[in-house]
């Protein structure tokens, strides 16, 4: 049995009300549909340590910076809402875009500092305002306890947690293991725009950054990884690199060893599709 869809806030508001006269928590999962196995992972979580489920639909026009990519971002409502239906969500929130940005309306929530200035944030102008604006938007719509999002997203996840604790919104944000497709690739919404043949070479993206990872651990310096990394990527059919970053997993400062704490974060254009991936780095060994 699929979920009932709203799309007005004061619906939403009418049942959000009525699940805490139950005493009963809310799970929130923000998406922009076209829902995988990755967005499931996170429903599967959420159900687990809240009593109801939200899952949000909504495709943001404020965190793209390209016209195009906005007209081409896949719109599956319908079957997305088949997909939750075995997962036991109690509600999909299909805002109509006068519930998030009603006429007149003029604020923007933008967080500053080190962890927007560096990669997705020079590389997508306004991405990150946009993301900010949204997700604050959501937790204060739905009023959840929890909010869960995947790490494939990890500088995004670090946007939503900082505003979120700066502004004061009383949710707890999780970040949830990265799903992946068998060949190690990241599932996104976006390789549903990749061909049979694109997709397989894309897989190069994470064995490419598992390997650097690796050898980074094993004590050798980043800037030769990361040209012998770009070089492979280049020969496996990637266009644009535009980011191959070891950083610090805490602040995103740039790091030239794994001394701490650290992942890997790329970007890199495939076939005419920008795919994103991150990955854990273990410590150096000393």
């Amino acid at each position: 049995m699929t979920a009932p869809i709203l799309r007005r806030l004061a619906d939403l508001r009418a049942k959000t009300a009525e699940w805490r006269s139950n005493g009963e928590t809310i799970g929130l999962v923000p998406t922009m549909g076209a829902l995988h196995a990755g967005h499931m992972s996170l429903v599967e979580a959420a159900n687990q340590a809240c009593d109801r489920v939200i899952v949000t639909i909504f495709v943001n026009p404020k965190q793209f910076n390209n016209a195009e990519d906005l007209a081409n971002y896949p719109r599956t409502e319908t079957e997305d809402a088949e997909k939750l239906a075995p997962f036991g969500v109690d509600l999909i929130y299909v805002p109509d875009p006068d519930q998030i940005y009603p006429g007149g309306y003029a604020t923007n929530v933008s967080v500053g500092g080190s962890i927007t200035d560096v990669m997705e944030g020079p590389f997508r102008p306004g991405h990150f305002d946009g993301v900010a604006t949204v997700v604050a938007k959501l937790f204060l719509q739905t009023g959840a306890d929890q909010a869960f999002f995947g790490q494939k997203d990890y500088q995004q996840l670090m946007v939503v947690t900082r505003m979120a604790r700066d502004l004061d919104i009383p949710i707890t944000v999780h970040g949830c293991e990265t799903v992946r497709e068998p060949s190690g690739l990241a599932m996104s919404s976006r390789n549903l725009r990749l061909s049979p043949e694109a997709l397989a070479k894309a897989a190069a993206l994470n064995a490419e950054m598992r390997k650097a990872a690796a050898e980074a651990a094993a004590g050798m310096p980043w800037p030769p990884l990361e040209a012998a990394a770009r070089k492979a990527l280049a020969e496996a059919g990637f266009g644009d690199v535009e980011y191959f970053d070891l950083r610090c997993a805490e602040t995103l400062e740039a790091l030239e060893t794994p001394s701490r704490p650290a992942r890997l974060l790329a970007a890199a254009w495939m076939d005419g599709i920008r795919l994103i991936d991150n990955i854990d780095v273990p410590q150096k060994q000393s």
